[in-house]
């Protein structure tokens, strides 16, 4: 059986999407604006990236600097996002922003700099920017959850998972031993959305 992991971190303006080996974004046109460009951002994630076994997606930032409007929007797409996954059956972690922080660099309070030099750092292949290193570490997460390690991490920064709240999953399939090789074995597909 194959796990995929989507992780997401949305944004009005570049949403990031990453796996096992990939970065990539969602970038509405500039003139797309209000329900339009929300829609369209969801009609990507939800025709582009599902299905998937377990999504883990950036909770909102409480904390955020930016305009009421623009705050208010964001929260819009951040719950039409989690209501159409919700459609789809697809079982949601919600991860606190601190705990993306504290998993990639060990503090809960760093900088997106500090999360492109680490996530560059365990991840030599990343060439992406900032929204694509949150869903990269996103999808870490999730898979490390999962028993299955993207990178080698410090305990430190693993204690970041602690303050998750994990969906519950359905049993993965298991084919039992027939003798020979052992063919039940489940994999990991990894994908992120930031």
């Amino acid at each position: 059986m194959t796990f995929k992991v989507l992780g997401i971190d949305l944004s009005l303006t570049c949403t990031g999407l990453a796996g096992i080996c990939w970065t990539d974004t969602i970038k509405p046109r500039p003139k797309l604006r209000g329900p339009d460009r929300l829609l369209w951002i969801r009609q990507q994630i939800v025709t582009e990236w599902l299905p998937a076994t377990l999504v883990a997606i950036e909770g909102p930032s409480y904390g955020s600097q930016a305009g009421q409007s623009g705050h208010h929007e964001r929260a819009g797409l951040w719950w039409m996002v989690r209501c159409a996954l919700h459609t789809h059956g697809v079982p949601v972690a919600v991860i606190p922003p601190a705990s993306v922080k504290k998993y990639a660099t060990g503090r809960g309070n760093a900088s997106k700099a500090d999360m492109v030099r680490e996530v560059t750092k365990r991840f030599p292949w990343f060439d992406g920017g900032e929204d694509e290193a949150d869903a990269l570490v996103l999808a870490a997460m999730a898979a490390d959850h999962l028993g299955h390690p993207m990178a080698q991490m410090p305990a430190t920064h693993r204690a970041a998972l602690d303050a998750v709240t994990w969906p519950e999953m359905p049993a993965p399939l298991v084919v039992p031993y027939q003798g020979g090789r052992h063919t039940g074995t489940p994999t990991i597909d990894l994908l992120a959305v930031s």
